[in-house]
């Protein structure tokens, strides 16, 4: 299974973004059954746990820092995963990245994802 994450750009403080994961896979393997999460890596820092989603969206997960800000979301026949970031703030520019969990569910563990897609670039301007 393979991930790709688009969406990123140079966004003013106070703006939004809404970044999008694409799966696919060869024999049709998709990702419908797996748990996803959003991670990031800032310049400088370890990669952070972002926002997960359960297999069939009806579990989400946000790290503190952007609860009530960030907004996952997923559309399972079209094998996407979303990340709607609003009120962005300098401190999330990062690259950002999806993974699919080896579980139905996401996890804060970033060893529990097996399946891992190239970032997007989120800059955040002050």
């Amino acid at each position: 299974v393979q991930l790709q994450a688009s969406g990123g750009g140079l966004v003013q403080a106070g703006g939004s973004l809404r970044l999008s994961c694409a799966a696919s896979g060869a024999s049709g393997r998709t990702i419908s059954n797996n748990g996803v999460g959003w991670l990031r890596q800032a310049p400088g820092k370890e990669r952070e746990f972002v926002a997960g989603i359960s297999w069939n969206g009806a579990s989400t997960t946000y790290s503190d820092s952007v609860k009530g800000r960030f907004t996952i979301s997923r559309d399972r026949a079209k094998n996407m995963v979303y990340l709607q970031m609003s009120s962005l703030k300098p401190e999330d520019t990062a690259v950002y990245s999806c993974a699919a969990s080896r579980s139905p569910y996401s996890s804060t563990n970033l060893s529990q994802y097996n399946y891992w897609g190239q970032g997007t670039l989120v800059t955040v301007s002050s």
